[in-house]
């Protein structure tokens, strides 16, 4: 695609498009990851994944696709070194039953699926050898009861740590993966808030319409950085990975609407960025925040800051979600930094914020891209607005950021 066929975003302060992908046909995206100059894009509709050349971001060219076993999306996927990690679990949203948005993030996940006991769908870990970048080949496969994993963090050595959902769980929970010989994947430790087991005899404390669930830890040192939805965060010292303990829980919904989705630490500046996901069109779930928090004393976290939200129009009424979704998560290998985070915000696009001064976060780049020029997302009545999902940052600064619909878009900073 050459630069003057690229589509004309609406918005841009800072930023500029300087390439876009729609992924050979499949233009809806979950996770991208970069990595030696491939982009590993996770599906949401197209069951699989696809890989797109970006050595010259300027000319994305597709370079394969992986398909999912029947049944089984693959949203998310880690790449590091040799390895790439890909998640198989059930495609929840082919399923008639979360065919309204709400039904998938206002209950446990468990509560809608009980009663299908016949198991079109893989669940668990694909670890793939990607030594040669564009031919992934399947070295290993976890395989794991329930609806499967959602997401995972992996960044190279022997550990990952993933949400998944097992049977008898309500939702999601932390798992710590052994991948001493990644060839034979181990599960070797496992925690969740209390009322999260029910096999044994828990029962959900948290009040209804409420969805208590792990969408992923990321992890720094001994610390799993942990995102519970609307369950809020937990500090989890993971130092005996077969057994991980509770530091602490902080939970700000209600009177927040919950959504809690990335925790991001900045090690070298004991502070964490938390992002609660929007979830629901026109804000129906309430205004989302991305948190600024201390955690100089990690047994008791402390909110300093909250984020400016985009407001150069009316993004509410625009529709679809407005509010954040996804962070750049400081990657080994990729772009790093603690003063210059980059977050998704669905309809407002794709934002830059400076954090020097902790105690005010300040704008200073935006992009929103064009909208969608196909519809992938099959479920009714979903509108043909961009809803800018993942974003990462290469080392030079590139940034690459996915949508449901709408393809790769390519983004140089300018700030």
């Amino acid at each position: 695609m050459t630069a003057h066929t690229l589509p004309q975003p609406e918005y841009s302060r800072n930023m500029r498009l300087i390439g876009h992908s729609n992924q050979g046909g499949k233009p809806d995206g979950v996770q991208v990851m970069v990595h030696r100059g491939y982009a590993y894009i996770g599906h949401m509709v197209s069951q699989g994944f696809s890989i797109v050349d970006v050595r010259d971001p300027k000319n994305p060219r597709d370079a394969g696709f992986v398909a999912a076993p029947a049944g089984t999306w693959n949203v998310h996927l880690q790449a590091h070194d040799d390895l790439l990690l890909v998640i198989n679990a059930r495609d929840l949203f082919a399923d008639v039953r979360f065919a309204d948005e709400k039904v998938y993030y206002t209950r446990s996940v468990s509560e809608t699926v009980q009663g299908s006991n016949a198991r079109g769908w893989s669940a668990g870990v694909r670890i793939f050898d990607i030594s040669t970048p564009d031919k992934p080949r399947e070295i290993s496969f976890l395989s794991l009861d329930g609806i499967g994993v959602h997401r995972i963090w992996y960044v190279g050595g022997r550990w990952a740590y993933v949400s998944a959902l097992l049977d008898g769980y309500s939702d999601y929970i932390f798992l710590t993966l052994d991948l001493a010989d990644p060839r034979n994947p181990q599960i070797a430790g496992r925690w969740w808030l209390p009322g999260m087991h029910t096999a044994g005899g828990e029962t959900p404390s948290w009040p209804e319409g409420k969805r208590y669930a792990l969408h992923h830890a990321i992890i720094s040192g001994d610390t799993a950085y942990a995102s519970w939805r609307d369950g809020g965060l937990t500090l989890l010292d993971i130092k005996d990975k077969n057994a991980p303990q509770l530091i602490s829980h902080r939970n700000w919904s209600p009177p927040f609407g919950g959504g809690t989705h990335t925790a991001l630490p900045l090690p070298d500046r004991d502070l964490l960025v938390v992002l609660d996901e929007a979830v629901l069109d026109n804000q129906e779930d309430g205004e989302k925040l991305i948190w600024l928090f201390d955690i100089r004393e990690p047994a008791n976290p402390v909110s300093i800051a909250t984020f400016p939200q985009p407001n150069e129009r009316d993004y509410v009424s625009k529709g679809a979600h407005f509010g954040p979704h996804n962070l750049h998560e400081n990657r080994p290998g990729s772009f790093v930094s603690s003063t210059l985070i980059f977050a998704t915000y669905q309809n407002a696009g794709v934002r830059a914020y400076d954090i020097s001064n902790p105690y005010q976060p300040k704008e200073t780049g935006a992009l929103v891209p064009a909208a969608p020029t196909v519809m992938m997302d099959t479920r009714p009545g979903r509108p043909q607005i961009i809803q800018s999902c993942d974003v990462f940052v290469d080392t030079q600064g590139i940034i690459y950021s996915t949508d449901y619909n709408g393809g790769l878009s390519i983004i140089e900073y300018l700030g």
